[in-house]
């Protein structure tokens, strides 16, 4: 889903979203608010000190008084000080609370999400909502609450101040109020667009950048140095236009926020002066009204980018609520959950075992951002023991009857039914604790060999995980690396060749001892010897066990109880590696054209 497409007209349409999350942190919101209303207060009351000064000490020409005046001032600065230290750390820990809190609920809830979820979103894409929508709302909403309550505190006990004390002269410096609102309004909106158009920028240079590393190999390999270096040059020269725009529009900004100050200020020096000259105001009164004069303008500056801060996180907080708001496409029921639990709380006291008795009853699929039926009226019974193939050429669809046993998506019509059950009436986390899945890529988590194969099940014991090493023809590989099971496998186990991480997934999977096995093209990184005495052990280990084998080399699968022929995602023919070559169909051409080339790879090797 494209950044882009999250657009409203709605200002702070999103902010009510964020009450549940704020309604969290009320205490550090209680203290944030209070400590802002009483800072602003001593920012109101400090004028009041020089006011004084003037009239008590230079006015009357004596210091009588003076060491008291200046404890208590000191007193004030001191106060302000502390209130201006603990606030900004309430500020802080407001927003990392947020921020925390945001990234915790959306992770929780992606683990929640169906893999079709997964299938149509892009890492980058989640990735972006995740850290990077979530820090700026944490940001933005924090800070903005403090420095709000802060400045808008400020401005109307200035107000009130001013007015109570010489109205008349208020009046000019209040004057000038709407039009620095104005003006800081027609900055900003320039300001956000430049912002924006930086974003977008960065996130170019981020793409080139990225694509020029990770895929070093392929631009050395095309001589494609100059015309990346060229992408990159551009997009870093067109990011620096535009940022120095930006930085020329904020020091224009700057200076007549600046320039409007200095502009009340001159209104009160002229008419406070000439009050003050016809002894109608004291001179003290004066240079309250000056620092008013200069202190107003910068947080009407910023109440108007605030106001443009939370238009513009808008679309951040619309982002991240829309991928809280995902629904899962396949779901638990209530029912279920009650009986069996969820991921996070499982009821593994009520869960059953399994035998391995699975069917297709009547099913029709399409997925669902399909127009077509995969399957139709689709019947099959698969006892407990039987071993299932799913052969066809690449792209024809051989993964749907696994999407379909594994739960990750749920048929359009009809049911798929395990040891005489629909899947539906039992928990995802129970059906999957009982299926042993070997990608064709697998995926190894960052850590060492043995956290990597205790992922199978956590409390196997050394003697076990060895056992499985060892029926896999894996044990010849840790002996190999440095420090053995300890051995850090690196980020999705890069430190690791793709056929090491695969015998690695082989162990993690038979560790986990589970009833159903589905091999997904799983032997296709290993090499061939290898791969006959893993045939050979997992014939040994999946006997008794139900097994659905996606295969790519055929000459694996000719022991498969079923075989299943996968053309343009329909299932095209189905019987045993005999029948099916005696009837000279799909399967008969493919075994053929593989032997052939079998045939052809041996006699070019010889």
């Amino acid at each position: 889903m494209p950044d882009n497409q999250t657009k409203t007209s709605l200002p702070l349409f999103g902010i009510p979203l964020l009450i549940p999350y704020l309604k969290r942190f009320r205490k550090e919101l209680s203290v944030m608010f209070f400590l802002a209303l009483v800072g602003a207060g001593f920012d109101v009351l400090i004028p009041f000190f020089t006011n004084y000064a003037i009239t008590e000490f230079i006015g009357k020409n004596t210091l009588d008084g003076l060491g008291i005046f200046a404890a208590v001032y000191a007193f004030v600065i001191l106060s302000q000080g502390v209130i201006n230290a603990i606030s900004t750390y309430a500020g802080c820990k407001l927003e990392l609370y947020m921020d925390r809190a945001l990234r915790n609920d959306q992770f929780h809830h992606l683990q929640e999400l169906s893999v079709s979820y997964y299938n149509v979103n892009s890492v980058g894409y989640i990735h972006s909502r995740v850290m990077s929508d979530s820090e700026r709302i944490g940001s933005l909403v924090s800070w903005n609450l403090l420095d709000g309550v802060w400045n808008l505190a400020y401005i109307l006990g200035a107000v009130i101040v001013m007015l109570s004390i010489k109205a008349s002269l208020a009046v000019w410096v209040l004057a000038l109020i709407p039009a620095t609102a104005l003006i800081s309004a027609f900055f900003q909106r320039r300001l956000v667009v430049l912002g924006r158009e930086i974003r977008e920028r960065n996130s170019r240079i981020s793409g080139n950048f990225n694509e020029g590393i990770t895929g070093a190999m392929t631009v050395k390999t095309l001589t494609l140095e100059e015309d990346m270096d060229r992408h990159f040059t551009d997009e870093t020269t067109k990011m620096r236009r535009t940022s120095l725009r930006d930085g020329a529009l904020r020091a224009a900004f700057r200076s007549v926020i600046s320039f409007s100050g200095y502009v009340a200020l001159a209104f009160v020096l002229w008419r406070g002066g000439a009050l003050t000259m016809e002894g109608l105001m004291l001179l003290g009164t004066l240079s309250v009204f000056m620092n008013y004069a200069l202190g107003l303008m910068d947080p009407i500056r910023w109440v108007v980018k605030a106001l443009s801060d939370l238009i513009t996180v808008q679309v951040n907080i619309e982002r991240v609520f829309r991928l809280l708001g995902e629904v899962p496409g396949v779901e638990d029921s209530g029912a279920v959950k009650e009986i069996y639990g969820d991921s996070f709380e499982p009821k593994r006291e009520n869960w059953e075992q399994v035998r391995g008795d699975i069917r297709f009853e009547d099913v029709t699929f399409r997925y669902p951002d399909g127009n077509v039926n995969v399957l139709e009226h689709f019947n099959l019974d698969v006892p407990q023991g039987t071993m299932v193939a799913i052969v066809g050429e690449t792209g024809a669809g051989k993964s749907t009857l696994v999407n379909l046993i594994c739960r990750f998506f749920e048929p359009t019509e009809g049911r798929v039914l395990l040891d005489g059950r629909d899947l539906r009436e039992r928990s995802q986390l129970w059906l999957h604790s009982h299926i042993g899945y070997v990608l064709q890529t697998p995926h190894l988590f960052s850590g060492t060999v043995l956290e990597n194969l205790r992922f199978g099940r956590k409390d196997a014991t050394m003697e076990e995980i060895e056992a499985a090493v060892r029926r896999v023809h894996a044990d010849g590989i840790i002996e190999k690396l440095e420090k053995g099971y300890d051995t850090d496998v690196g980020e999705g186990g890069s430190r690791l060749s793709s056929g090491e991480r695969q015998l690695l997934s082989f162990a993690r999977a038979l560790i986990a001892d589970p009833a159903i096995f589905v091999l997904d093209e799983a032997t296709s990184a290993i090499d061939t010897e290898t791969e006959q005495a893993i045939q050979s052990a997992l014939e040994e280990v999946m006997a008794g066990r139900t097994s659905f084998v996606i295969a790519h080399r055929l000459s694996t699968i000719r022991r498969a109880d079923i075989i299943l022929v996968v053309h343009d995602g329909r299932i095209v023919e189905r019987g045993t590696h005999d029948e099916l070559m005696r009837k000279g169909g799909s399967y008969a051409r493919l075994y053929r054209r593989q032997y052939e080339m079998k045939a052809e790879q041996a006699a070019y090797a010889g």
